[in-house]
């Protein structure tokens, strides 16, 4: 059965329900809301921009505490199906993270480029800590290595779109994450 919006002359092949994506929220939202107890109003989410934010919104609505979200948009693809391997940042922060607990979502971590650089530029900001949560990673595209501390799921190195991960800034809006064979 073709899912839900999908494409009829080549359908992406389904890797991640949409229940089985909500389920792992959950899960992330708990052990935020776990470890985070304590730091009152200090907790932001930081959404990647623009293919955390489904995954920010959902995980936001999971964690059961106090927090700001801030956007920060970054780039290494721009239409094009493999990273360019230079960020660029397209819109920064509105407000300051000096002394708050952030949170850093993002959709992948496949190169680890964007991640590295992007925690290397949040920490010279003087945040009280960084983390990163990612919704997926892709350890065979690794080439630089980062630390994870909240992952959805492990996929293997295929092309994937869906849940706010795009093709030429479509497909974002799948409730499911699927994959091309060849985009």
């Amino acid at each position: 059965m073709t899912p839900r919006f999908n494409r009829e002359d080549k359908p992406f092949e389904v890797l991640l329900s949409e229940e089985t994506i909500r389920a792992r929220i959950a899960e992330l939202g708990a052990q935020i809301t776990a470890d985070y107890a304590d730091v009152g109003e200090d907790l932001v989410l930081l959404c990647v921009l623009k293919g955390s934010f489904i995954f920010t919104a959902d995980l936001a609505r999971a964690i059961a505490l106090p927090l700001r979200c801030e956007f920060i948009g970054i780039r290494s693809y721009g239409d094009a199906t493999k990273s360019s391997g230079e960020v660029e940042i397209t819109a920064d922060l509105t407000h300051p993270i000096k002394d708050k607990h952030v949170i850093v979502v993002e959709d992948i971590i496949d190169t680890g480029l964007t991640a590295h650089f992007l925690l290397d530029l949040l920490r010279s900001r003087n945040p009280a800590s960084v983390k990163l949560c990612s919704l997926l990673h892709k350890p065979e595209r690794a080439e630089k290595q980062v630390e994870i501390d909240y992952l959805g799921f492990t996929v293997p190195n295929k092309f994937v779109v869906g849940y706010g991960l795009d093709v030429a800034q479509q497909y974002r809006n799948l409730s499911f994450i699927g994959y091309l064979e060849q985009p």
